[in-house]
């Protein structure tokens, strides 16, 4: 076995173990969501980030895989890859995914389609608690080729954003600003939640049902980006850099602690509380911001964009709230502010000997005086912005004027789980369960409790669905 071999087959491991790390994620996502939102509910949030991955793995197999990396194409989509055989999948450095010259193709896919996969999961958060079933197939879709498009634009040789050199090492823009501006479509189509804002416009509080589910969704999403960003490398060569994966994986961890340091403290002053749920949003802003920049920064560099992009979190969530946008987990401020920030933070202070080794784009103003590296990183903002906010506003506007997105009030106030999946993520709490909650002290089954925030509709719903015999 030569050199080079040894190299492909470590850059293999490597570049699979990530892939799972970053599957994982929806695991987190899942735990988020669920956490940050109503017990009528859970179960339709567990459902939808199983259907996540289940329709990015097959649509970026079928045409997105060729979109984002195929030969012979042009700056704005990929020219072949399509439907890829075996062949296709077991090469290294040839046609049609000829930029995977140190992995087989098969396995940069299987690292792609789980960050499409994120992506998506960003987009589905911010329509928690209102939306129809269907619609999470059908934008599932389209959305996952519309994330092909953009990073085919950043990150394909070919792209018209990489040939300017625009930095974006794991993501920030391609994954989780072009997410968040899916989100904001939907949430802005979707309208707000039955009694999130009152009839003077005030936002009314509607707590998630359980914070221990929220922070173990942080941290676990927070150990998949291990996967994430340093998984980024696609290799365990990076340039003329053995092993820059570690390097990176440093950046990023310590990004995220600045990170929650910064929401725990601008929570801290503004609502006079160290808030839980927006510490955790730190931690998650910062590790979206970092994500652009973590194989370009200094460590004190990514600590200063951890800090920074806490506070956007906290301040970004109350300002969404104040322009009456109804997000329930905080897609918007969290993955669509926090990235616009490590987007530009990149063109500020990568530095020149890492921008060199990585190929891609020029040292960013702190180092150079240049404006240049930060011009482009605007100029993708902008042009992600428009394509991905007006491609995912309009699909969406044309399935609700059609087959409508938003489920009925009544289904809504039932909750998900029963109307669109005729269970529940709680059920002791709806139905009468032998032995469980709502049962006497000999065993038999009571009246079912349920809890306070749920309208008496949950319990009607419950109760026709209950067996009768």
């Amino acid at each position: 076995m030569t050199n080079k071999d040894l190299v492909i087959a470590a850059s293999t491991i490597w570049v699979v173990v990530a892939a799972i790390l970053v599957m994982f994620m929806q695991a987190g996502f899942a735990f988020l969501e669920a956490g940050l939102t109503r017990m009528k509910n859970v179960g339709h949030i567990a459902a939808k980030n199983v259907l996540v991955l289940a329709i990015a793995s097959i649509v970026y197999y079928l045409v997105g895989y060729g979109i984002a990396f195929g030969d012979g194409g042009n700056g704005l989509v990929g020219g072949s890859g399509f439907f890829p055989d075996v062949d296709d999948l077991l090469a290294i450095g040839t046609a049609p995914f000829s930029w995977f010259s140190t992995i087989p193709a098969g396995a940069g896919y299987l690292f792609q389609v789980v960050f499409a996969a994120v992506s998506l999961a960003i987009v589905w958060g911010a329509m928690a608690e209102r939306t129809k079933l269907w619609v999470y197939f059908a934008f599932g879709i389209v959305f996952t080729l519309i994330y092909s498009v953009v990073s085919h634009w950043i990150w394909s040789p070919d792209g018209w954003l990489f040939s300017k050199g625009m930095q974006d090492f794991a993501g920030s823009t391609v994954v989780h600003y072009q997410g968040a501006l899916a989100a904001l479509a939907g949430a802005l189509l979707l309208g707000p939640r039955i009694g999130k804002f009152g009839a003077d416009g005030k936002p009314n509080a509607i707590p998630g049902h359980n914070m221990a589910f929220t922070t173990l969704g942080v941290l676990i999403l927070w150990f998949g980006w291990f996967g994430f960003n340093p998984g980024s490398t696609l290799g365990v060569i990076s340039g003329d850099k053995l092993g820059y994966f570690a390097y990176v994986a440093l950046t990023t961890n310590v990004a995220a602690a600045a990170g929650a340091l910064g929401g725990l403290t601008v929570s801290w002053l503004v609502i006079k509380k160290p808030d839980l749920s927006m510490t955790l949003n730190g931690v998650i802003a910062a590790l979206v911001a970092i994500t652009a920049a973590s194989g370009f920064v200094a460590p004190w560099a990514a600590i200063v964009i951890g800090l920074v992009a806490g506070a956007i979190a906290v301040l970004g969530v109350l300002a969404i709230e104040r322009a009456r946008v109804d997000d329930p987990i905080g897609a918007v401020a969290v993955h669509g502010m926090a990235g616009v920030w490590g987007t530009l933070a990149t063109g500020i202070f990568a530095v020149p000997a890492l921008a060199e080794n990585l190929a891609t784009g020029k040292g960013g103003l702190w180092y150079t005086g240049s404006f240049d590296q930060l011009g482009t990183q605007a100029l993708g903002l902008v042009a992600v912005g428009a394509f991905t906010f007006s491609a995912s506003f309009g699909a969406l506007w044309l399935m609700k004027v059609t087959f409508g997105i938003r489920v009925d009030a009544e289904v809504e106030q039932a909750g998900l789980d029963v109307s669109e999946h005729g269970m529940w993520g709680y059920p002791e709490f709806y139905i009468p369960v032998p032995g469980g909650y709502g049962t006497d002290s000999h065993g038999h089954v009571g009246v079912a409790h349920a809890p306070r925030s749920a309208p008496p509709a949950a319990v009607t719903a419950a109760t026709a669905l209950e067996p009768t015999t």
